[in-house]
């Protein structure tokens, strides 16, 4: 890879601006490729999660989440998770919208993937479900913040000449 792919995948500056949260052209994008190629990967991952969630029998609530839905009442927890599927694949549609359409809000979008965790971790301590295992969710969630932290910090940076992500489609 040349200077130029080089220069394009990783930014030019490492001084984040925070103005670019929310950019005053949001269809122009000038941060780094890595960010945005990052942020549709994890974009693929969150839309089969909420697809999963939406038409799986049981939801994901006891083969994935490992929720016991021998109890009574089991049924409200798969229609909940189904439920829960339907409002996911709602966000990830409109989410891909904006990393297609209005790429320049690629830090905002990766600002809901770091937020979201904790918001999830703050609603399970206030109404805590009982499980028989560890959820791959719960397992990887904290993995995967600092590293979505670093890609929000890295699209915040520029990288050069503000073209659109290399393979990321064209201008809209």
């Amino acid at each position: 890879m040349g200077a130029r792919g080089v220069r394009g995948l990783l930014p030019d500056s490492w001084r984040p601006r925070i103005a670019a949260l929310l950019p005053t052209a949001p269809t122009r994008y000038d941060g780094p490729a890595l960010a945005w190629w990052f942020a549709a990967a994890y974009l693929a991952v969150v839309t089969v999660r909420s697809v999963i969630h939406l038409l799986a029998p049981d939801g994901g609530a006891g083969s994935i989440a490992t929720i016991d839905l021998s109890q009574a009442g089991s049924a409200n927890v798969v229609a909940m998770f189904g439920q829960w599927g339907a409002v996911q694949l709602l966000l990830a549609l409109l989410l891909w919208v904006l990393l297609l359409r209005y790429r320049g809000l690629v830090p905002l979008v990766l600002l809901v993937f770091l937020v979201e965790p904790g918001l999830r971790e703050l609603a399970g301590r206030l109404k805590p479900l009982e499980t028989l295992g560890t959820a791959p969710g719960a397992a990887l969630n904290w993995a995967v913040v600092p590293v979505v932290g670093a890609m929000l910090w890295l699209s915040l940076c520029p990288a050069g000449d503000g073209r659109e992500p290399r393979g990321g489609g064209g201008r809209s």
